[in-house]
């Protein structure tokens, strides 16, 4: 994915988070089923922000961006502990 794609990705998830809180609002979902469902979208939306820094990182250092690779929810989750 290049950076366009990966922002276009975090525009999803956002507004997947937005439609989750309205479903919730109306009474469509649970609360449980919101909670485990944000859980996810949020998850996702860690791994494209450090697939993103990620790709920046290289480019500051002169390297190709498109080395980066999208590491696993467990590693990019570990890094907020």
């Amino acid at each position: 994915m290049n950076d366009k794609q990966i922002r276009e990705r975090i525009t999803d998830m956002v507004e997947q988070e937005r439609a989750l809180r309205d479903q919730l609002a109306q009474g469509v979902i649970s609360s449980g089923q919101e909670h485990a469902r944000l859980a996810e979208v949020e998850a996702e939306l860690d791994r494209c922000w450090d697939l993103l820094r990620q790709r920046q990182a290289l480019r500051d250092a002169g390297g190709d961006p498109a080395t980066a690779a999208a590491r696993p929810t467990r590693e990019v989750e570990g890094y907020q502990q």
